[in-house]
């Protein structure tokens, strides 16, 4: 894997895990935002430890989607990368002085 993509999907995992604070914002859609507590819970901790990549849902090695299946629900996740304002997408988010990684996580039928 090229450099740059492996930095890139590192600091996605560590976004995922919730090690990257300051560097990291999370969307909740509205499905998801109104689920109860423990079951928001358990899903944050589904998609901290996911790691069923491959080739058909990671194509560019970046580790910035996922799905999941909790309580019979799908859930999706995604990264993406936008500048310190939060206005305009990066043209390298590999560069953590100038990224802001937004995860959102929210039910299937909400994509």
């Amino acid at each position: 894997m090229h450099p740059t993509k492996e930095k890139i999907a590192l600091l996605n995992d560590k976004a995922r895990k919730a090690m990257l604070p300051g560097s990291t914002k999370m969307i909740l859609t509205r499905m998801v935002a109104a689920l109860p507590e423990d079951t928001l819970a358990h899903l944050r901790c589904a998609v901290a430890s996911f790691d069923a990549f491959t080739e058909d849902n990671d194509p560019y090695g970046e580790r910035d989607f996922g799905s999941i299946e909790l309580e019979g629900e799908r859930y999706f996740w995604k990264i993406d990368y936008y500048d310190r304002s939060l206005r305009f997408g990066v043209e390298d988010p590999s560069d953590t002085t100038e990224t802001v990684r937004v995860l959102t996580l929210m039910h299937a039928s909400e994509y």
